[in-house]
């Protein structure tokens, strides 16, 4: 039986329900509830206007309705008065198939038919800003190799700690926090769980990360290079596939080299088949390829890749295997979608098992110093157009993902292309004017 949500507030002093849910953009839409009125819209939704959010819908459509989930409540460690519930999208009495925790629910359970339960932990890296955005907040910390600074991370100590406390009280056992490779940017760590729990916390780490920062008088942007020159902002999911009790770790041989099976191996193939196509999911935006596409930066490395190619325990490829039994994609960017991201990396990972995926040749050298001499791997987009164009293609990745969100997608993200290509920039401008 579902948590009664009204019963729960009682009981933790909730006066408020932030009922949540995020679009195709991964921006977070909610309606505050208070306790009185949570009972009726866990029964029927707290009513929206799809059109005003970022989702293939028009004035015309009718409303819709978010059904918030009591098994994602969370109390803000911040704000005790206030808990934010996770909601899943429904019209005229039907799961709305565009609505990315949809789905990533639906992507479950085709694991779930097959047997498998996908775990996820992913690594959330993020700036901290001066309220403008165009500034790291800290003028001290400038650094050529700024990675792990420990005074840095001190001067930062209050925002940081704050954060880490917050996700101690709320049991994610958070286990690391540090400086990460670029001036002003950090990166905070959890356990890995169920790809539904994970996907849920790093929506809500998100807005955690915001909140807090504003309160300091700060910000915190997830986006994926806001500075040239210093390393981008990545979201590197780690992912491993356990029997449905949760108990067997099914990617893990002890027999092989690296410690994956047969069917890691073939989820792994998966990932690999499909990441030109899947790269428009796990680097959404325009600037995502800023990202994954850039020269060298100050402090010697971008630490992102550029070509689909696989490793071991080896940072300079789009995915490694660091320890037995699970691996790390490194394609995806902090503009990913936490929804999205979850169910594109289950539904590569199904068609490889489905197909007997081989990942191909693993490759052991340093590609920021050899990838040029790596002739027969494919090239990761050069830019968000190209990457849609490989998802539109794509039609087993699009089937498995959904129809109906496939063409949500495309259609929205080539709309946002189409906005950007049409302005006008200063490099045009300084580089066109005198032509």
């Amino acid at each position: 039986m579902a948590q009664d949500l009204a019963s729960l507030a009682r009981e933790r002093g909730v006066r408020y329900f932030m009922v949540s849910f995020t679009d195709l953009f991964g921006s977070q839409r909610a309606k505050l509830v208070p306790t009185q009125a949570i009972a009726d819209m866990q029964k029927d939704g707290a009513g929206f206007a799809g059109f005003a959010t970022w989702l293939d819908l028009t004035p015309a459509h009718p409303d819709l309705f978010a059904m918030p989930d009591p098994t994602s409540f969370i109390q803000l460690p911040w704000r005790k008065e206030v808990a934010w519930v996770a909601a899943d999208l429904v019209m005229d009495d039907k799961l709305v198939g565009q609505a990315p925790r949809v789905v990533l629910k639906k992507q479950m359970a085709e694991a779930a038919k097959e047997g498998l339960y996908v775990k996820t932990g992913v690594e959330c890296e993020f700036f901290l800003t001066k309220p403008c955005g165009t500034q790291i907040s800290d003028d001290a910390d400038r650094a050529t190799k700024s990675c792990y600074d420990q005074q840095a991370l001190m001067r930062r100590y209050d925002v940081i700690a704050e954060i880490c406390d917050h996700m101690l009280e709320l049991g994610w056992k958070p286990y690391q926090n540090d400086h990460e490779d670029a001036n002003g940017q950090w990166e905070m760590n959890w356990d890995f769980d169920d790809s539904l729990i994970t996907a849920d916390r790093h929506a809500f780490f998100k807005f955690m990360a915001k909140s807090i920062a504003e309160k300091h008088g700060l910000r915190a942007t997830f986006m994926p290079k806001p500075f040239l020159g210093l390393t981008g902002t990545g979201c590197h999911a780690h992912i491993s596939v356990w029997d449905q009790a949760g108990k067997t770790n099914m990617f893990y041989d002890p027999s092989d080299e690296i410690g994956l099976s047969k069917q890691g191996y073939n989820f792994l193939g998966g990932i690999m088949r499909h990441a030109e196509s899947l790269s428009a999911i796990t680097n959404p935006t325009v600037n995502s390829y800023k990202r994954i596409n850039a020269p060298r930066t100050v402090s010697g490395a971008t630490w992102a890749p550029n070509t689909v190619t696989w490793t071991g325990n080896n940072r300079t490829h789009m995915v490694r295997v660091p320890g037995k039994g699970r691996f790390e994609l490194r394609l995806p960017d902090g503009a990913a979608n936490p929804y999205l991201l979850q169910a594109v990396i289950i539904a590569a990972g199904l068609n490889g098992i489905h197909k007997k995926a081989d990942p191909g040749k693993r490759l052991d050298i340093d590609m920021y110093q050899l990838g040029h001499t790596v002739t027969d791997a494919p090239r990761l987009p050069l830019n968000l157009l190209d990457a849609l164009r490989n998802f539109e293609k794509d039609t087993e990745l699009k089937q498995a993902l959904g129809e109906e969100f496939s063409a949500a997608y495309i259609k929205m993200k080539t709309q946002e292309w189409n906005s950007y290509a049409s302005h006008l920039t200063e490099w045009e401008r300084d580089n066109t004017l005198d032509i």
